[in-house]
């Protein structure tokens, strides 16, 4: 069975949804600021929450929690495929 996969940014992850890092963008220390905070290309990725107001982003990544304003989690390409090939 073939997995549905399309790729989008990570501010467009549902709540509670999953996703793989396909590729970080972004300034070259911002990017380097996400990369060191664990977002690196083929880690999993969970929503876990939303700011009231709709940023900041609560993520959960490497088994810790982060949160990220949505303007960084634009940087950040996802590939959204169904939970059990994650």
């Amino acid at each position: 069975m073939t997995a549905v996969s399309s790729e989008r940014t990570l501010d467009q992850l549902g709540h509670g949804e999953q996703g793989r890092i396909v590729r970080v963008s972004g300034e070259r220390t911002l990017r380097r600021r996400l990369l060191d905070m664990g977002l690196v290309t083929g880690e999993k990725v969970t929503l876990t929450g939303v700011a009231p107001m709709g940023d900041p982003l609560e993520l959960l990544v490497k088994g810790y929690h982060l949160s990220l304003r949505k303007a960084e989690a634009r940087l950040i390409i996802v590939e959204s495929v169904n939970a059990s090939n994650l």
